[in-house]
C-alpha cells in the first residue's frame, strides 16, 4: 500500500539556523522530475550538507537528498542529483554580487508547497558561525525552554 500524500508540505532545515547566520533570504522554485514531488509530498527530504552554488550563471542545489518514490518504476529519479533553482536575473545578479565576500555560502532552509502545489526552496545567504556562537544558540534555547516550562 502507498504511503500517504500530504497536501501542503512544510520541510525545515533544523541544523541550518544553528550552523549559520542568516544574512538575506530568498524563495525559489526548484526544477523537480514527478516522481520527486511524489516523495517530497511523502515527506522524504534530506538536506544534510546541501548546499546551493553558481554555475555559469544559474543557481544549484547540491547534494539534496529526495529518496526514491515508493511506487514509482524504472522512470524513478536518482536522490542526489543537482537540481536547477528557478531565480530571476535580478536575484541572482545580487547574490553573485553578495558572494564576493568570503566565507559565505548558500544553504537551502526549507522546503514547501503552495496553494497551487508548486514545490519551493526558500534559500539563505549565510556565514558560518563559529564555536562560541554556537555555545549562545544552545543558551538561548534552553532559556527559552525553561521559561516555557515555567509558563505551564
Amino acid at each position: 500500500m502507498a504511503e500517504k500524500l500530504v497536501k501542503q508540505v512544510n520541510i525545515k532545515n533544523r541544523r541550518a539556523s544553528f550552523e549559520y547566520f542568516f544574512l538575506e533570504e530568498y524563495t525559489a522554485g526548484i526544477a523537480l522530475t514527478g516522481t520527486e514531488v511524489k516523495s517530497i509530498r511523502q515527506g522524504k527530504v534530506n538536506f544534510q550538507d546541501s548546499y546551493c552554488l553558481l554555475m555559469e550563471g544559474e543557481l544549484f542545489v547540491r547534494s539534496l537528498h529526495i529518496s526514491p518514490y515508493t511506487e514509482g518504476t524504472h522512470y524513478n529519479h536518482e536522490p542526489m542529483r543537482d537540481r536547477k533553482l528557478l531565480v530571476t536575473r535580478r536575484e541572482i545578479k545580487k547574490i553573485t554580487e553578495s558572494m564576493k565576500d568570503q566565507g559565505l555560502t548558500i544553504i537551502p532552509v526549507r522546503m514547501f508547497t503552495t496553494e497551487r502545489g508548486l514545490v519551493k526552496l526558500h534559500i539563505a545567504l549565510a556565514k558560518g558561525k563559529k564555536l562560541y556562537d554556537k555555545r549562545d544558540s544552545i543558551k538561548e534555547r534552553d532559556v527559552k525552554r525553561e521559561t516555557d516550562r515555567m509558563r505551564f
